[in-house]
């Protein structure tokens, strides 16, 4: 795979698949339940979960795409009538997250509104639809998905088809995404997305591709490896992990160091303990600032150990930027019994 056919513009993307940084929802295994705040939880848990609640209410739709995302990989079923409610949205990309979310979560109360929404003018919104139907019960609707990988044109639709086939588990979708991904008229977004969805399938086949992305020239493709590393999650991929705690970007040191946290493995410490003692998060413009706190706050909350947790959360959460909250908030949950 010709993985760096054409330059991007590796800032941009890096803004973009770090602010907004989950659409990967919850692919390692089970996440903690966030508990109703009557239920005994304390301050820190009720402020991060009342962070996650108003960022459901945002106006900036970013913000509440990462929320219901965040929602759903909580498992907090407490939020899915307000998601429910986004069904009805006039931006399709916030149709999209909920209909994935109500798919994560299994949320049978919206399955027909999810049907309503299998007629939507957007072919985006009617993938994540047909998506959101299998997880319901239905799994006759991957034929839709699987359809859409091989027919579609269109780049984005194609690369979500991906996503949603990597995230359905269905195995037999494999050989598609590997033609996908082999299909010289694939885009460079259509491949990455391939090879992760393969690695959402447990394939470990991918590694190779995998590897070839985190040893890219280009930052932008080595965090995209760093993320579908930690996806396929094998103690290969561990290995490759920790060779990137020492990349020459801090964004991507911090994203391997929350991707091994997901295994359980805290090598990434140093890494997090480094923003603070060398202030690597001052003296930066507003976006890349907001960028570092934002993989801090993650890798904190997925490394769970508590001399991070403590020290750092509570700060994170009151950060100027809502998306370091929003982050900081998900990472309380996350580390909370660990």
């Amino acid at each position: 795979m010709n993985i760096e056919n054409r330059k991007q513009n590796s800032e941009h993307r890096i803004v973009l698949g770090l602010v907004s940084f989950v659409l990967g929802l919850a692919f390692f295994g089970c996440s903690p339940k966030v508990h109703n705040p009557n239920q005994g939880m304390s301050n820190t848990q009720n402020e991060a979960y009342r962070i996650i609640r108003e960022s459901l209410s945002s106006d900036n739709n970013i913000l509440r795409i990462n929320a219901i995302e965040i929602a759903a990989t909580l498992k907090q079923e407490n939020f899915m009538p307000t998601i429910h409610k986004f069904l009805q949205d006039r931006i399709v990309p916030v149709r999209f997250a909920a209909l994935v979310a109500i798919g994560e979560m299994k949320y049978t109360p919206a399955k027909n509104s999810v049907n309503q929404l299998l007629r939507d003018n957007d072919p985006n919104v009617i993938i994540a639809a047909a998506y959101a139907m299998s997880r319901l019960g239905y799994p006759e609707y991957l034929k839709v998905l699987r359809e859409s990988v091989l027919s579609n044109e269109n780049p984005t639709i194609t690369a979500n088809s991906a996503l949603l086939l990597g995230k359905s588990g269905d195995r037999s979708a494999a050989q598609i995404l590997y033609q996908l991904m082999k299909n010289p008229k694939s885009s460079d977004m259509v491949q990455y997305q391939a090879a992760e969805a393969l690695a959402m399938l447990g394939d470990d086949r991918v590694f190779e591709i995998i590897w070839s992305m985190l040893i890219s020239a280009y930052a932008d493709v080595r965090i995209i490896g760093v993320k579908a590393m930690g996806t396929l999650g094998t103690p290969q991929a561990e290995n490759a992990l920790l060779t990137m705690l020492t990349d020459s970007v801090v964004e991507i040191r911090l994203a391997a160091a929350e991707q091994l946290g997901k295994m359980k493995n805290t090598s990434g410490q140093n890494v997090v303990l480094e923003v603070f003692s060398k202030r690597l998060n001052t003296g930066t413009d507003i976006q890349a600032r907001e960028r570092i706190n934002t993989l801090t706050a993650l890798a904190i909350g997925e490394i769970g150990t508590k001399n991070l947790t403590t020290k750092f959360l509570p700060d994170l959460m009151k950060n100027e930027s809502p998306f370091v909250r929003l982050a900081a908030a998900k990472a309380v949950f996350l580390s909370f019994g660990k």
